[in-house]
């Protein structure tokens, strides 16, 4: 029984590996929309919405929604560019937290 179960576990450890290692295209086009999806809801984190809104999806797509047809007004580029370096700060000022 023993032995049968360290086969097991070694055939999904192979297995494992496979599919990290696995190139073909469709797998890796998945693999960077995931790790994008992944880095995107760390923005929505680090922008403490999910605190500030008690974790309502809702509001935090509303949030985004406007944020969308705030960027196709006529004030794109000012909008882009107030975000933009607002974004950058908070960047940098996690930055200085993480070395501290």
């Amino acid at each position: 029984m023993a032995a049968h179960r360290r086969l097991i576990q070694a055939r999904n450890r192979l297995l494992a590996h496979r599919a990290r290692h696995d190139m073909r295209e469709w797998r890796v086009k998945r693999r960077e929309r995931t790790r994008q999806l992944i880095e995107l809801g760390g923005l929505v984190v680090k922008a403490e919405l999910i605190e500030l809104t008690d974790d309502d999806r809702a509001v935090i797509l509303g949030l985004l929604i406007e944020a969308a047809t705030e960027l196709k007004g006529e004030n794109r580029d000012q909008q882009l560019l107030l975000w933009r370096r607002r974004g950058s700060r908070a960047f940098a000022q996690n930055q200085l937290a993480d070395r501290s």
